[in-house]
């Protein structure tokens, strides 16, 4: 991540480290520009539900702020989620998640956006798509 205030990278990185719930969740944004966002989470024992594979509010809020991020690719930093639809398809017990958003629409004024979100197992093995996503997005401020 670059560490310069003009580089958009920093910019998106400094939203999210601002964002007091992802404090608790400990995300990180690896990738932002031209459409697209990830967001990287290692898998810590407070993600987990009761029978021990991540909880889908933390998938659910991966892919919520992934497809923002993307949309704020396109539609600049003010701008807020109108709706996520998740399906989960696979569950994760540790290890490393990933997740990617891409802006598959956008007008000035709002965007809409898919998720991905792969587990990565510490063993090595070939990643797993354990939940895809949906969003729409909208630009708070200005018009584009």
């Amino acid at each position: 991540m670059a560490s310069t205030s003009d580089d958009p990278r920093f910019a998106a990185a400094s939203i999210l480290d601002a964002q007091p719930f992802n404090a608790l969740v400990g995300a990180r944004l690896t990738e932002f520009g031209d459409g697209g966002a990830e967001l990287i989470l290692d898998v810590e024992e407070r993600h987990l539900q009761q029978y021990g594979v991540v909880h889908g509010g933390v998938l659910a809020y991966l892919a919520d702020n992934v497809v923002t991020f993307a949309a704020g690719t396109r539609l600049g930093s003010g701008v807020i989620t109108a709706g996520v639809d998740v399906s989960y398809l696979r569950a994760a017990r540790n290890g490393r998640l990933r997740a990617i958003g891409t802006v598959v629409h956008h007008t000035a004024r709002h965007a809409v956006g898919t998720a991905e979100i792969w587990h990565h197992a510490p063993d090595g093995a070939e990643p797993v798509l354990c939940a895809i996503a949906r969003g729409t997005v909208f630009a708070t401020t200005g018009s584009r």
